[in-house]
């Protein structure tokens, strides 16, 4: 028996990308956005998922970057709470231009290096990019950050956190700061990127002034076992729900949040609709 033959074809291809997992952590490549971003160039670490390793940007997650275009109009101010990489924070950076302001949210302290060497770039058509190496969540605290095996896109506050991480390489201790604290120190935003790995409730909980007051556009990955109460509480605030993944011409109000939520206040949802 060779050892090609010991597994099954599924098991061999998971072997592999194990195996180019490990070879490729540490090296990063700076890549740069097509010219509707601004053109706009960052950092990028097959870490962060071997999908970095295409030299298309666009290919990478093609339905945020589509929503970025959609949502981030000239001179706006970004969050992007769970930046990693700042794939949607350097596509807004383009998308706002000179006179926006963007900012990524970010605890893993490897990837808050790789953020601010991207935004030492200083993109000559894009927004200026400022990190802010911490997490968030619904109290100012310290929390334990767990940094995992697979790509670091799933780096995980503790009792959160996806099955298919490959487990925990690294443990650091971050501090966890509240949206609606944040809004007192910085400009206030037009569009809230939230990909927190099962957190977004905590986030959301520690943002209700904020959304209630400004109702900013939100774009969210929701884990199944939080869609109910996440649905909820942004229908409380007084927003609609929308598939991130259908295209802006056939989307349509969703009565249940699901991976790829958008959310807009109403009174935009039903301009949104007159416009399609």
């Amino acid at each position: 028996m060779t050892a090609a033959s010991r597994y099954s074809p599924k098991e061999a291809i998971k072997l592999l990308r194990q195996v180019a997992e490990l070879l490729s952590r540490r090296r990063v490549f700076r890549r740069r956005f097509p010219a509707k971003y601004g053109s706009a160039q960052l950092y990028v670490t097959p870490e962060c998922g071997l999908r970095y390793l295409r030299g298309n940007l666009e290919s990478v997650d093609p339905m945020l970057l589509d929503l970025a275009a959609e949502l981030v109009q000239p001179g706006a101010v970004v969050w992007d709470v769970g930046a990693n990489l700042g794939l949607f924070s350097f596509a807004a950076a383009g998308l706002a231009g000179v006179d926006g302001q963007i900012f990524a949210l970010e605890p893993d302290t490897y990837l808050v290096g790789l953020l601010r060497r991207s935004a030492r770039l200083k993109n000559a058509h894009a927004a200026p990019v400022n990190v802010i190496p911490c997490a968030v969540a619904d109290t100012m605290s310290l929390a334990t950050f767990h940094i995992v095996q697979r790509a670091r896109a799933a780096n995980y506050l503790a009792g959160h956190g996806a099955s298919q991480t490959g487990g925990v390489r690294e443990t650091q201790r971050v501090l966890t700061i509240t949206l609606d604290w944040l809004a007192t120190q910085i400009p206030t935003p037009d569009v809230i990127k939230i990909d927190v790995e099962g957190a977004d409730l905590r986030v959301l909980y520690g943002a209700e002034e904020l959304l209630r007051a400004k109702k900013p556009d939100l774009v969210c990955e929701v884990y199944e076992a939080i869609a109910d109460d996440f649905t909820a509480f942004l229908s409380d605030l007084g927003y609609t729900l929308f598939d991130g993944n259908v295209p802006r011409e056939t989307r349509r109000p969703i009565s249940r949040a699901v991976y790829s939520t958008l959310a807009i206040s109403k009174h935009k949802a039903s301009l949104h609709r007159k416009s399609i």
